[in-house]
């Protein structure tokens, strides 16, 4: 019994498997965004835009070419501070798995 045992001992050792160390690589996680349309991208230059152009009708209605000019100025200034200070933009980012 000590003879076989002093023989397939060694040879069990021997084996490459025995020897050999094995490490298992670890799964990342991988997170995707969707990406927000045009309106959320542009945001600010869409909204000044329009109130420009809002305040340059009114203004040339009222007033004429010097009305527009001084109605597109009014109508810029109104929408930046809107759209900068009183109502600014939030950036919510969600992941994958907690959607609205």
């Amino acid at each position: 019994m000590i003879a076989m045992m002093a023989i397939s001992v060694p040879m069990l050792a021997g084996s490459a498997s025995a020897q050999t160390r094995r490490y298992t690589p670890r799964q990342t996680t991988s997170y995707t965004y969707k990406k927000p349309n045009f309106y959320r991208r542009h945001r600010n230059l869409i909204n000044i835009g329009i109130g420009t152009g809002a305040g340059a009708l009114l203004g040339g209605l009222i007033g004429g070419k010097k009305g527009a000019l001084i109605g597109a100025a009014a109508g810029a200034g109104g929408s930046a501070l809107y759209t900068y200070k009183i109502n600014p933009k939030k950036r919510r980012y969600y992941s994958q798995y907690y959607q609205r």
